[in-house]
């Protein structure tokens, strides 16, 4: 399968928004509101709603706060990652156990979106070896990944696989009794 990927920017807000409005979330309905933009929000709940979500997505990609990756098959997005420098995603830093020194330059992967027709063929993978790659030559320190303990089905791993993390030397840092906190060194300190 010829996959192509793209980093997300203000040109492909089209592509970002088809993605999300055309991708069937039978396993999950209550998810297609969300535009990923779930760890950028920590307002009240009354303002989490499916047209506030939209415009909030569309302004961060705009804005540049909102960055990830989407894979391409056949020039239609079928895949996307949410990666971005940890201190954007407000929930996050807010709600999360993490490793903390303020000096280390991390970017956080919060979110793996797969169209379900294209699950189970390595997107996911690609999209985590692109943001390496990346994050290397943007001088990054570490990676870091909050997957999910347990037997989870492939929408329960939005946040990835633990395996998946392991396969490109990701180490566990912490753990919570629902996640762990992984890390992969970028560059040494």
């Amino acid at each position: 399968m010829n996959i192509t990927i793209k980093p997300l920017s203000p040109d492909l807000v089209q592509d970002f928004i088809s993605f999300f409005e055309s991708i069937v979330f039978t396993e999950n309905p209550n998810w297609s509101m969300c535009y990923c933009y779930s760890f950028h929000f920590t307002g009240p709940v009354e303002q989490w709603n499916k047209k506030a979500n939209r415009a909030a997505a569309i302004k961060c990609i705009q804005e540049k706060t909102m960055t990830g990756y989407l894979a391409y098959s056949n020039g239609k997005p079928v895949g996307w990652c949410n990666a971005n420098n940890r201190y954007n995603y407000q929930r996050l830093m807010k709600y999360y156990d993490l490793v903390d020194n303020p000096d280390d330059k991390v970017c956080s992967v919060v979110c793996f979106l797969i169209h379900p027709d294209f699950r189970r063929q390595g997107i996911a993978y690609k999209l985590l070896e692109r943001i390496t790659t990346d994050y290397t030559l943007r001088k990054y320190d570490y990676l870091e990944a909050y997957p999910g303990k347990g037997e989870q089905s492939c929408e329960q791993h939005y946040k990835g696989p633990l395996s998946m993390y392991k396969k490109l030397d990701f180490k566990i840092v912490s753990e919570t009794d629902t996640y762990f906190v992984v890390r992969k060194m970028l560059r040494k300190l």
